[in-house]
């Protein structure tokens, strides 16, 4: 890593490192591809994310073109996702599914969980109205 030699007054001379470069967002597509599963009368829409898809969830910082990227690739293979509480359940799991659970198979969001707030969603561990299904 290169140093910055800042000049200060009195003689002396301070040497600061380089700031880093930012690491580049991987390119989409970030979704492989989805499946509707049922547990008993519920649904559940299994998205599988591609490699690219978990290195952008498992960064800290996300922008939100990359979220609305994934989201619409996943609308893209099921439009009938697009139901209320099924984008906030996907951008919690984009967010911290990667940290919770890494490498887990799929991210699965049901239309039939209730929509709550962004904390209630979080607390949930994005899962509101109960516990994932076991299948």
């Amino acid at each position: 890593m290169a140093a910055v030699l800042l000049a200060v007054p009195f003689g002396l001379t301070l040497a600061a490192p380089a700031a880093a470069a930012p690491t580049p967002t991987p390119a989409p597509p970030y979704i492989d591809h989805v499946t509707w599963a049922s547990w008993g009368d519920l649904k559940s829409l299994r998205v599988y994310p591609t490699p690219a898809g978990r290195a952008v969830a498992g960064q800290l910082l996300k922008p939100q073109t990359d979220i609305d990227e994934a989201w619409g690739e996943v609308l893209a293979l099921a439009p009938d996702a697009d139901l209320p509480g099924m984008r906030d359940q996907f951008v919690c799991h984009f967010r911290f599914a990667e940290f919770g659970q890494p490498g887990k198979t799929s991210w699965n969001l049901e239309p039939w969980r209730p929509v709550v707030d962004d904390q209630t969603m979080t607390e949930a561990g994005c899962n509101p109205g109960g516990l994932e299904e076991p299948f």
